[in-house]
């Protein structure tokens, strides 16, 4: 069955055509929603709230980009509705932001290692950080999105940076002890 078939069945309500869009996509969302959540439940939770959205808002993709990325829009929002409202997001001063860049060799890192140290990261530095590295979103664009200063998302962005280094020297330090 085509996508645009499965679509337009899902947005006449058809259980069977939203089992197979569930089947087809959440798998590539679920690994979004690992990106935002602290751990693997709520990544679960944030899974099974944006399928809820996403079926119950069907009826609203106008066939504008693509599909997949509308999802992918609903998934952001939804994981970023759990903490709007929050005091996970500080406010800092702008005058005092650096835009820091860091760079680390993650060649020998495992996928898993590196998605562990963002899920550790505080809530404020890992949603600016997924925002900002992986999704791509300017810094302008996620102050809107979390109603924050373009000056908080840098702060919150180099501090996640800093932190993420850390961690991954650490990490490497260890490994080359182990092999000695």
């Amino acid at each position: 069955m085509s996508l645009k078939l499965l679509i337009e069945k899902c947005k006449n309500h058809d259980t069977n055509a939203q089992s197979e869009l569930y089947k087809l996509f959440s798998r590539k969302m679920f690994s979004l929603c690992l990106k935002y959540s602290r751990n693997r439940t709520e990544a679960e939770d944030v899974l099974q709230d944006s399928f809820l959205t996403i079926f119950e808002k069907i009826g609203q993709y106008q066939e504008k980009g693509s599909f997949e990325g509308w999802m992918k829009r609903i998934v952001i929002n939804t994981a970023l509705q759990r903490y709007r409202g929050q005091s996970v997001l500080n406010i800092v001063d702008e005058a005092k932001i650096e835009d820091v860049s860091v760079s680390v060799e993650t060649d020998d890192l495992s996928l898993d290692f590196l998605l562990r140290c963002i899920q550790e990261l505080p809530d404020r530095y890992r949603l600016v950080f997924n925002l900002y590295v992986l999704d791509g979103y300017s810094h302008k664009q996620i102050a809107t999105m979390l109603d924050i200063t373009t000056g908080t998302t840098k702060s919150n962005l180099a501090r996640a940076r800093m932190i993420l280094k850390e961690k991954i020297e650490i990490h490497k330090s260890q490994v080359n002890l182990q092999s000695i």
